[in-house]
C-alpha cells in the first residue's frame, strides 16, 4: 500500500480506463475517497453492485465537489460538456486532467471550460483492451505503461507541483510519466495507434464485405494476423469515432504518408520487386523486437485470462 497522493478523486466516466483507474488507486492505496459520475444508470447500478467507489451519482457537480483530482474520461468530444457541468463545483487548487487519446483540442475544451483557479494538466495513459464498461477494469492496467502528461506553458511553482503530484499519482498505479507538447503527442499517436486502428476498421469491413468470400469464411480460417485486427476493430466504436474527429490532421498526414507507401509496396509487389519487400520486412522485423525489448509488447496485460477468448 503507497501513501495517499490524493485525499478525494473524482472520476468522470467510468468505461474501461474509468474503472481501472479507480481499482488501481484503490488497491495500491494513493486515494481515500472515490466518487464517481456517469450519464448511463445502468453503469451507475453496476458500479454500486461492484462497491469500488464511495460515491456513485449521475451529477457531475456533485461528484467533483471538494475532489482534488478529478479525472474526465469520457469520448474526447464529450470533454468540453462535462468540463463545464464539473467547473462551478470544482474546488480552488484541484487538478483536473484526462484519460483521452487526442490532447491538442482536449487542452483547448478543458483551459475554456474551467477556472483559472484549477490546474489543468492533460494526460493519455498508453494502456487498454477493446472492453468497455466498469466491469472491464484492470487494476494492472497501467503496470509498466506509459502515461503521457502535456502540461500548459506555465512555470509558476504552484502548477509545476500539481504536475509533479499527478505523475506520482500515475507512478503509485505503477505506470511510467513522460511529458510532452500536446501536439506531438498527437502526431506520436497518430502513428502508433489512431492509423493502425483506421487500417484495423477498414480491413475489417472489407473482408465483411468481399462478395466472393462469406462471413462463415471469414470467421472460420481466420488466420493469427486477421483475428489481431478483428480484436483491435472491437474496440469501443463511439470513443475512436471522437479520436478520428478530433485528432483529423494528424491522422490525415500520417495517413498520406501511409498512402505514398503503401503505393511504393504494391508496385513492388507488382513488378516482382523482391529485394525490397525483403528489405521492408527485415526492418519492420527489428522495430517489433525493440517494442518487445522495451517491454511494450501488448496493449492488454495478460493477468491469468484466457486471451483466446477475447
Amino acid at each position: 500500500m503507497g501513501a495517499v497522493i490524493y485525499p478525494k478523486i473524482a472520476v468522470i466516466g467510468c468505461g474501461l480506463i474509468g474503472s481501472s483507474v479507480i481499482r488501481a488507486a484503490r488497491e495500491r492505496g494513493v486515494v481515500d475517497f472515490v466518487a464517481v459520475a456517469d450519464a448511463s444508470a445502468t453503469h451507475r447500478d453496476r458500479i454500486v453492485e461492484l462497491g469500488f467507489a464511495d460515491l456513485v451519482t449521475g451529477d457531475i457537480a456533485e461528484a467533483v465537489a471538494e475532489a482534488d483530482l478529478v479525472i474526465f474520461a469520457v469520448p474526447v468530444l464529450a470533454m468540453g460538456e462535462a468540463a463545464q457541468a464539473a467547473a462551478p463545483a470544482m474546488k480552488p487548487g484541484a487538478t483536473a486532467t484526462d484519460v483521452g487519446s487526442v490532447k491538442g483540442s482536449v487542452a483547448e475544451a478543458l483551459a475554456a471550460a474551467l477556472p483559472d483557479s484549477v490546474f489543468i494538466i492533460p494526460g493519455h495513459p498508453i494502456a487498454g483492451t477493446e472492453h468497455s464498461g466498469p466491469d472491464a477494469g484492470l487494476a494492472e492496467l497501467f503496470e509498466n505503461r506509459w502515461v503521457i502528461l502535456t502540461p500548459q506553458p506555465r512555470q509558476d511553482d504552484a502548477y509545476l507541483g500539481a504536475v509533479v503530484r499527478l505523475a506520482e499519482f500515475w507512478q503509485g498505479l505503477g505506470a511510467n510519466v513522460e511529458q510532452m507538447d500536446d501536439r506531438h503527442h498527437d502526431l506520436v499517436l497518430a502513428v502508433t495507434s489512431h492509423l493502425p486502428h483506421l487500417i484495423a476498421y477498414n480491413i475489417v469491413g472489407t473482408a465483411a464485405d468481399m462478395e466472393e468470400v462469406t462471413q462463415a469464411e471469414v470467421m472460420k480460417y481466420s488466420a493469427g494476423g486477421f483475428r489481431d485486427f478483428t480484436r483491435i476493430a472491437a474496440s469501443d466504436p463511439t470513443m475512436w469515432r471522437d479520436v478520428f474527429v478530433a485528432n483529423k490532421d494528424a491522422v490525415l498526414e500520417i495517413l498520406g504518408r501511409f498512402t505514398e507507401d503503401l503505393q511504393a509496396l504494391s508496385r513492388a509487389i507488382r513488378w516482382g520487386e523482391a529485394d525490397k519487400l525483403h528489405e521492408l520486412f527485415t526492418r519492420t522485423r527489428e522495430i517489433r523486437r525493440g517494442i518487445i525489448a522495451a517491454g511494450q509488447e501488448s496493449a492488454e496485460p495478460n493477468f491469468g485470462r484466457d486471451r483466446g477468448k477475447h
